[in-house]
């Protein structure tokens, strides 16, 4: 009878996926070769084929066994906080906890090169690259969309996702940065308990975002004065 368990398999694609994800989150998705892929992995092109087919299709499948999970759970916490809220307005702080927990926990955890590899993607000259990440998100910026106009009515769309690419941003920077932010501050802020540095994360992302129905800044850059004579633009 032939041996047929699928458990070999299994591992070997989970080793690719790992090796693939630390070796193009630490030296580039194009300089990180494929043989450089299975000579980590311990496996074989062949396997690298078997598995995926191409480098594309396993660049496409790093992102998405991180991030489809981390966007599952993001939609499932929205979920809760609308209802929650029932037929009254979310609450913007429960709305903003379903979209920032989950990738926090995911930055400091297993997930973590991934911020790294992410910021890559984000400024690598390939804009097929770019189109399969933010493919990742659509649903998730509809849906947020959504309820943040319902938690800020009045607010308009466009400054809602602008706050909330700022957010986005702490958000990378804390997952990848608290060392720094201890370093600098000799040791009195730290990252040691997860859940304050959550919950100052939060009050940032509230206030910065909360101010979005109020807001009144336009497209046109700000007025200058003039300049005084033989001043360089």
């Amino acid at each position: 009878m032939p041996n047929s368990s699928p458990e070999p398999e299994i591992g070997t694609r989970e080793r690719l996926l790992d090796t693939a994800e630390e070796l193009f989150s630490a030296h580039g998705l194009r300089e990180t070769t494929m043989r450089q892929i299975t000579a980590g992995a311990g496996a074989n092109l062949a396997a690298v084929n078997y598995h995926f087919g191409s480098k594309t299709a396993l660049v496409a499948e790093v992102f998405r066994r991180r991030l489809e999970p981390m966007n599952a759970e993001r939609l499932r916490l929205l979920d809760e906080a609308l209802a929650r809220a029932g037929d009254d307005r979310p609450d913007l702080r429960a709305v903003l906890t379903a979209f920032i927990v989950p990738a926090l926990r995911l930055g400091r955890g297993a997930g973590q090169g991934l911020f790294q590899l992410m910021a890559r993607a984000h400024l690598a000259p390939d804009p097929e690259l770019r189109r399969l990440v933010a493919g990742q998100f659509e649903d998730v910026a509809r849906r947020f969309g959504a309820a943040l106009s319902l938690a800020l009515p009045g607010a308009p769309m466009d400054e809602l996702f602008w706050r909330v690419f700022f957010v986005v941003g702490s958000m990378c920077h804390t997952a990848l940065n608290t060392a720094l932010l201890s370093e600098v501050t000799h040791g009195r802020c730290t990252a040691d308990d997860e859940d304050a540095v959550l919950a100052r994360l939060l009050d940032f992302a509230v206030a910065g975002v909360s101010t979005a129905a109020h807001t009144t800044t336009s497209a046109a850059p700000p007025a200058r004065g003039p300049r005084a004579p033989g001043a360089r633009p």
